[in-house]
């Protein structure tokens, strides 16, 4: 998977050089830019890229803050603690060595409990519950690698998977059923790099190598019926469940980037989305006063609302982050540079950003995260290992205690 042309996630430039190292190693060290602080760097012992961190911002304002990463056959879980330091907590490995996860996020089960999903190279999507210490479910389906996984913002049950096979799916992963694939007629026509859902929980954006964008609609009353029916459908029932086939969106271009589309996030009624082209593109469909009710497939029209440049990113699947709030967006860059935007300006020429720097980051950041108080910043790398930085002392965000 991890070869050395351009069509692989270490090549084009990328920095997937394995390292010797076979103990995970941490090192407390202090470097500062801005209001961030760098307070602690791990290296985990598999060498290899990790493609993927999220924190789990379920947990409530006061519990310690949880980091799940995905690398190489490996899931692995921390806990960022008060003190600055980076502390294992669980480490899950797949049974197959040739295994590779891409991407994971957090959910909860119907008691509260926290799950970890992942997926990647081989398709599969596992649930891990920390509580448990294994794998629960696993969900088989996709025809190829599981790029991006999201968690509907008001139902934890519903899972989104974005895949190499050129389509979406939508899972109930508390009844097990999948619920809808988006992709066919309309569709996407090359590998679904990555999605997002609104958070009002009424449409999809997705984005992939066949450098388009496409915006479908969730709160379809075909869908959200079906989506009612995923939980009371009888398991014992003859038929099959009744998964909803989604040809068309309600929006697709290929203005925006000229490139792979690797990465794209809900701004409100704005999309950010990113391209191996140095830059992030804020942007909406039609004109900027229509809402997305307005707008439908025969729309051609979209309108840029602002970039945000950033220096030696011309790889795919580097991909970043926002805060729980979006005032802040983070992406790092193929030199070990982050880059920080802070978008809590009303005017967009006005945007500034800070560029987290460290001597000993020299690998390309494949994702970013932030904490629930947006006041820790992690981000991951292609020589397996993980930065930490904290907002110092003096510009403490808030706590946020929604």
């Amino acid at each position: 998977m991890f070869g050395t042309t351009g069509n692989t996630r270490a090549g084009a430039g990328g920095q997937g050089s394995k390292k010797t190292k076979k103990k995970k190693r941490l090192s407390k060290m202090k470097s500062t830019s801005g209001k961030y602080t760098m307070t602690c760097m791990a290296r985990e012992d598999h060498g290899q890229p990790i493609f993927g961190c999220q924190f789990n911002n379920r947990l409530k304002p006061g519990e310690p803050k949880i980091l799940a990463t995905v690398g190489s056959n490996r899931v692995t879980i921390y806990e960022c603690s008060s003190d600055g330091k980076l502390k294992v907590l669980q480490v899950f490995a797949d049974p197959d060595t040739e295994e590779t996860f891409y991407c994971c996020t957090w959910t909860e089960d119907g008691k509260g409990k926290s799950l970890l999903a992942a997926a990647g190279a081989r398709g599969i999507i596992r649930i891990f519950s920390p509580a448990e210490a294994a794998c629960v479910k696993h969900f088989l389906g996709h025809g190829n690698a599981v790029n991006d996984l999201i968690i509907h913002p008001s139902d934890h049950n519903l899972l989104l998977s974005a895949s190499k096979d050129h389509s979406l799916r939508l899972w109930n992963i508390l009844t097990e059923y999948c619920v809808a694939i988006f992709g066919g007629v309309e569709g996407h026509r090359d590998e679904v790099l990555a999605a997002d859902i609104k958070i009002t929980g009424s449409h999809i954006v997705s984005c992939g190598m066949d450098h388009s964008l496409k915006v479908w609609k969730l709160n379809k009353p075909e869908l959200q019926k079906t989506i009612n029916l995923s939980y009371t459908y009888n398991q014992r029932a003859t038929r099959p469940f009744p998964t909803v086939k989604e040809n068309f969106p309600e929006f697709s271009t290929r203005d925006i980037h000229r490139n792979y589309v690797d990465c794209t996030k809900w701004h409100g009624d704005f999309v950010f989305s990113k391209s191996c082209e140095h830059n992030i593109v804020c942007w909406k469909a039609g004109k900027t006063f229509q809402t997305w009710d307005e707008v439908n497939f025969s729309t051609t029209e979209t309108t840029i609302i602002l970039r945000l440049d950033i220096t030696d990113c011309d790889i795919w699947f580097m991909r970043f982050s926002m805060d729980i709030k979006q005032n802040v967006l983070a992406l790092g860059n193929v030199k070990g540079k982050c880059f920080v935007y802070d978008l809590s300006s009303t005017d967009p020429n006005q945007i500034s950003h800070n560029v987290l720097t460290n001597q000993k980051c020299n690998a390309a950041i494949r994702q970013t995260a932030f904490s629930r108080d947006g006041n820790t910043l992690v981000f991951v790398c292609d020589d397996a290992t993980i930065w930490r930085w904290d907002v110092t002392n003096n510009d403490t965000l808030p706590e946020d205690t929604s």
